[in-house]
């Protein structure tokens, strides 16, 4: 098995987490060199390692009606773009074994949003591999699906709490499975923001259906996941979440993302949440 690399090395062992961020699609060159610009900013700012997030085709929609992106061509001269101006790590997703490749040469971070037949084609790019546990999944599954990575000679493996479909178009989010989700022996990150998804919860004006979600409980879900001890923070952060021609309602206000990092910093120092305590069953006696 190859080594590990660098960077996931830095991230394994940031204190108290690191942050993966940015924009849920990539709308425009210059929105996204501006967002990545503002991120960079305040991660610095903060203290916390940052892998900027972006991804250049949302293919899993459910509307045909829905924004994509540009496409993997354009969108992954942009994201090397933002690499090279702002001297970024990269994490985007990919949809199909084809653009594994091609995407390894940009991103420094593979996502696999729950397509769990992609792991082997995008172990081999020998980049990290960020796996998001699926909405229909119960934790032990991410045990096997990192494993499945490693068997393939990467060791740059992390796994990703981003909440159970609860009936129609609604998540929850269970804090036990960021302590199960441990036994994948590799980081453990909560997506915060799509944990939040109302997946087609909105219909939109002229037909077809959109992701609602619950902005509001961002900070709930955040609030728990770093008093719990993850190691990293997913979350999608717009300048003007009103108008993200995707997953807007769950888009985190760009204006608000360095209160809340100071906020979930300042938790993450004092709890004992990374340490597992220590239940001592024997009988208590005065």
């Amino acid at each position: 098995m190859a080594a590990t690399s660098p960077l996931y090395n830095q991230l394994k062992d940031a204190e108290p987490f690191f942050l993966l961020a940015g924009p849920n699609v990539i709308e425009s060159e210059e929105h996204i060199l501006r967002m990545a610009k503002h991120i960079k900013h305040i991660a610095t700012k903060v203290g916390l390692p940052l892998v900027f997030k972006s991804s250049f085709d949302k293919a899993n929609r459910t509307s045909s009606k829905s924004f994509r992106g540009p496409g993997m061509a354009e969108g992954l001269k942009i994201l090397e773009k933002v690499k090279l101006a702002y001297d970024l790590p990269i994490v985007t997703d990919v949809h199909e074994a084809y653009q594994c490749e091609e995407v390894g040469k940009v991103a420094d971070i593979i996502q696999i949003p729950a397509f769990l037949y992609l792991l082997v084609a995008a172990a081999q790019t020998g980049k990290i591999i960020n796996i998001k546990k699926g909405q229909f999944c119960a934790p032990s599954v991410m045990e096997n699906s990192a494993e499945k990575v490693r068997l393939a000679g990467n060791p740059n493996v992390m796994v990703c709490e981003r909440g159970t479909m609860f009936g129609y178009n609604d998540l929850i989010v269970d804090p036990r499975n960021f302590e199960w989700m441990r036994e994948a022996n590799c980081p453990v990150v909560a997506d915060i923001t799509h944990a939040l998804q109302q997946p087609a919860g909105k219909k939109l004006e002229g037909g077809g259906v959109a992701s609602g979600g619950l902005r509001e409980l961002i900070p709930c879900i955040a609030r728990t996941a770093v008093a719990v001890g993850v190691d990293g923070i997913f979350m999608e952060v717009h300048d003007d979440p009103l108008s993200a021609p995707v997953d807007g309602p769950t888009q985190w206000p760009l204006r608000h993302l360095e209160e809340l990092l100071e906020e979930l910093i300042a938790i993450a120092r004092v709890t004992k949440g990374k340490q597992r305590f220590q239940i001592d069953l024997t009988p208590y006696r005065d």
